[in-house]
């Protein structure tokens, strides 16, 4: 199984960015289908973008499409999320995902069809 790591987290301002990564280790990014989710206080987690098993494909969240990029760099073994023109309302802990799968292609977009978490980081954007 795989164990994920998450970091790059802190406080920006908005308008600004930042790159969250995601470090595996026990098996390689490139056996799961990858995800980001977010969770503000009192909300549920919120899918943010993956990345389809094998890397061939990336998809976000409608809301976000522009904004933020997934990536992912084999070498080590870590997937990212960059995040442009950062708003206030993207305030949340952010977390890694991975979904055991050898459907090439297949989105996963709820939390429910991943199986390993990340402990998460926390992203604050002040006004």
């Amino acid at each position: 199984q795989v164990q994920l790591l998450e970091s790059g987290g802190g406080l920006v301002q908005a308008g600004g960015s930042l790159r969250l990564s995601c470090a595996a280790s026990g098996r390689t990014v490139n056996s799961y289908a990858m995800g980001w989710f977010r969770q503000a206080p009192g909300k549920d987690r919120e899918f943010v973008g993956g990345l389809t098993w094998r890397g061939s494909r990336r998809y976000y969240a409608d809301s976000l499409k522009g904004r933020f990029t997934i990536s992912r760099d084999k070498a080590k073994n870590t997937v990212y999320l960059q995040m442009n023109s950062l708003k206030q309302e993207d305030t949340a802990v952010y977390y890694c995902a991975a979904a055991s799968t050898f459907q090439q292609g297949r989105l996963y977009l709820t939390a429910a069809e991943y199986d390993y978490w990340g402990q998460g980081t926390q992203v604050t954007v002040s006004s």
